[in-house]
């Protein structure tokens, strides 16, 4: 079992920068792949990025790379979304999730932990 919690969102303007952060409970933390998906009002949640349980792998949506960094810290149970040059359709509730089989998958159902979300809003 793991509880996740973000923070670090907020309003920014197009251009900008923010960092997420997801603080992990639990002592396996280093044992799962983490993943940040968003959701848009009116849409569906979706895949933004994953990173492997030893951080050696990593995977971006098109519509981020380049522009955002996921990262972790094992040691603090953290794991970081860094996000440059925001647009305005970045903006929606970020979420963080734990997936135990270590699949780093864009897949949401292949996480079985969620966080409550943080919302990033960016303003044109």
């Amino acid at each position: 079992q793991v509880q996740l919690v973000e923070s670090g969102g907020g309003l920014v303007q197009a251009g900008g920068s923010l960092r997420l952060s997801c603080a992990a409970s639990g002592r396996s933390f280093s044992s799962y792949a983490m993943g940040w998906f968003r959701q848009a009002p009116g849409k569906e949640r979706e895949f933004v990025t994953a990173i492997s349980r030893r951080g050696v792998n990593r995977d971006y949506a098109d519509s981020v790379k380049g522009r955002f960094t996921i990262s972790r810290d094992n040691a603090k149970n953290l794991v970081y979304l860094q996000m440059n040059s925001l647009k305005p359709e970045d903006t929606a509730v970020y979420y963080c999730a734990a997936d135990p089989q270590n699949s780093w998958s864009r897949s949401v159902t292949e996480y079985d932990y969620w966080g409550q979300g943080t919302q990033v809003t960016v303003s044109s």
